[in-house]
């Protein structure tokens, strides 16, 4: 925690003069474990309440403090005087015929994200949001047509995996498979290296025994390249992670990914490299979106043999998935088993992505929301279809 924000703690545990005026309650869903743990120590309280708080709040589920009965009651009184557990709320609920569902989430005002949830036999995986719409400008994702506007706080990102397992639980019935989380991909809306401290602090709190307790690889991060970011990644987060890369050489990188243009594919190769060196059980997941006669041909699968030579790797060919607009056509599924038994020839392992939700727009590079885009992207998207 920092300086500020101890005094800004500080402040609310003294009493205020009339004239002053009294801060905003805090959100306990803001704050990781050591944000509490300062809080705490602040109040004269021991370290450990910061544990009973997350144990409380997230593994739990709890959004009631009367009912933290491990808590002294002035303590709960304290805590109900100025302190909130406050989450992004769920304004729209959609089940796909397959069983994923999608949640229109409600932040401030003018701005609305998406999470959604993939059950499958052995696994329940939430696609998790880090920014409200997307800094970067990748020309097949639709969530790059509604522009920028901010990124997501700890709260809103960690509200969306809180929220999401107190709706999956209230689902549950007897009738239905299990429906809980156990992987959480930081895939929705956004670029997360972009907002990085605060994804790490989300994370960690994804990992941590007292939380969500997800193991190391049942918590991917994908990212389009920020370089910088994937180096502090490698050793300030014990997680997997996932590169869209979508394109075998920098001409056609350029124009899919613009991101290239600033860390071309040599320079984000060798920080892939970087990233699982020393570690055999780190590996990289190599996305890559099939577009019609754009990225699927045998030249490019060659190419792309030729980039990921010795790097620890499995790849995931994801058939594109079409929206209103959209400039690509999905390759044939001739294209894709034959762009992927060419991968698979040359000795890596290839799967090709199901696809989930596309029904309810809810499959890789569907998400929307609801944005105030600052970028003016979205109004340029919609002038070019007028």
């Amino acid at each position: 925690m920092t300086a500020a924000n101890i005094d800004h703690f500080s402040l609310i545990v003294q009493p205020f003069a009339k004239e002053e005026i009294i801060p905003a309650k805090i959100n306990l869903l803001d704050l990781d474990e050591k944000s509490l743990i300062a809080l705490f120590h602040d109040l004269g309280e021991k370290s450990f309440r910061a544990q009973q708080i997350i144990k409380s709040i997230h593994q739990r589920g709890m959004d009631d403090i009367d009912a933290m009965t491990d808590l002294s009651k002035t303590l709960r009184n304290w805590l109900k005087e100025n302190c909130v557990i406050q989450a992004p709320k769920i304004v729209k609920e959609q089940s796909s015929k397959d069983g994923t569902y999608k949640w229109l989430l409600q932040l401030d005002s003018g701005n609305n994200i998406e999470t959604v949830f993939i059950p499958e036999k052995t696994r329940g995986t939430l696609c998790v949001s880090s920014q409200v719409g997307c800094a970067l400008n990748c020309t097949f994702c639709s969530t790059a047509t509604q522009g920028f506007n901010r990124n997501l706080t700890l709260a809103e990102i960690i509200g969306q995996v809180w929220q999401a397992s107190r709706r999956l639980r209230a689902l549950q019935d007897s009738n239905s498979p299990e429906l809980k989380i156990t992987n959480v991909v930081m895939m929705g809306m956004g670029e997360p290296l972009l907002n990085y401290d605060t994804v790490l602090k989300a994370m960690s709190l994804m990992r941590d025994d007292k939380a969500y307790a997800l193991p190391r690889r049942r918590v991917t991060l994908s990212t389009s390249g920020v370089v910088p970011y994937i180096e502090r990644l490698s050793v300030e987060a014990d997680v997997a992670l996932a590169i869209s890369l979508h394109a075998p050489n920098d001409e056609l990188r350029n124009h899919l990914v613009p991101i290239n243009k600033k860390y071309p594919i040599a320079v984000l190769m060798a920080a892939c490299h970087r990233f699982v060196a020393d570690k055999p059980n780190r590996h990289v997941v190599i996305e890559y979106i099939m577009l019609k006669e754009v990225n699927d041909q045998k030249e490019q699968a060659k190419q792309l043999v030729q980039v990921l030579q010795g790097l620890a790797c499995k790849i995931n060919l994801i058939p594109f998935n079409p929206y209103p607009g959209a400039r690509y056509e999905c390759s044939t599924p001739e294209a894709i088993k034959a762009f992927g038994a060419q991968l698979m020839r040359a000795g890596f392992i290839t799967t090709v992505r199901k696809t989930r939700g596309d029904d309810i727009d809810a499959a890789c590079g569907q998400l929307v929301g609801k944005i105030t885009d600052r970028t003016k992207r979205n109004a340029r998207f919609l002038a070019s279809r007028a």
